[in-house]
């Protein structure tokens, strides 16, 4: 118990300061120090030093002897992290959080689905197969939870059924944009068939091994996903439709 709460402590702290050098509250250039944090956070040199690190390896802060943490500009920033993706989207930039991404996810998961209709195993096509279908399902109930669960269940697996190891990391980063939109209000209470549809042209085109259909299809849906997102940026709370 006393491993978790201090897990739980560390989460925390990492947390707040994550948000507040996104947000700009601690904006590049500030210079903090383990007692500040200790202190402002009421926690153990551990936890603090812990949180510290985890910063630290994600270009957010970084340590000088007889200076302290300094916080880092943006462009020294690991930006796939999901963590920071999520804290990004949690802040006033998550119009153009949502518009980075969706202009990266059309980078790569057409080039993924492509390859998955060469590289997919028998196995992969049904798990493909199951995850739409469990999309359909909850997309008509209107359970916004578990439809994102299949939905972040079908990206991950059209990533790793390319073969490539390298796109087969990126699901992080799917799965922060695909839980950013639904949490954020940005989805409407049943996703849109067309949608839905997209996605079982995609798992059909893998399992006929059609890498153009499939990359067609792929395409489809990330242009669909950065429509509505520059339609939320200018209506709150609009259409936006999950891809």
């Amino acid at each position: 118990m006393w491993e978790v709460a201090v897990a739980a402590l560390h989460d925390d702290v990492l947390d707040a300061l994550g948000r507040r050098i996104v947000s700009g509250d601690l904006a590049a250039g500030t210079v903090l120090t383990l007692d500040d944090i200790d202190t402002e956070y009421d926690v153990s040199r551990s936890v603090s030093r812990e949180a510290v690190r985890v910063l630290g390896s994600m270009g957010m802060v970084a340590s000088r002897r007889r200076v302290g943490l300094t916080v880092q500009p943006r462009t020294a920033w690991q930006v796939f992290d999901p963590r920071l993706i999520r804290w990004r989207l949690d802040s006033d930039d998550r119009s153009a959080q949502l518009q980075s991404l969706g202009e990266l996810r059309s980078g790569f998961e057409p080039v993924a689905a492509a390859l998955a209709a060469s590289r997919a195993t028998p196995e992969q096509c049904g798990a493909l197969t199951t995850a739409v279908g469990d999309m359909v399902v909850h997309g008509r109930a209107g359970d916004l939870e578990a439809f994102l669960a299949a939905d972040i269940v079908f990206h991950r697996l059209l990533l790793q059924a390319s073969g490539n190891e390298m796109l087969a990391a990126l699901d992080g980063v799917v799965a922060e944009v695909l839980s950013g939109r639904t949490h954020h209000h940005l989805m409407p209470a049943h996703p849109k068939d067309e949608a839905i549809d997209l996605h079982v042209e995609v798992a059909r085109a893998v399992r006929a091994g059609d890498a153009a259909a499939a990359r067609a299809a792929m395409e489809a849906i990330i242009s669909e996903a950065t429509g509505a997102v520059a339609e939320d940026s200018t209506t709150l709370g609009g259409d936006g439709e999950h891809a």
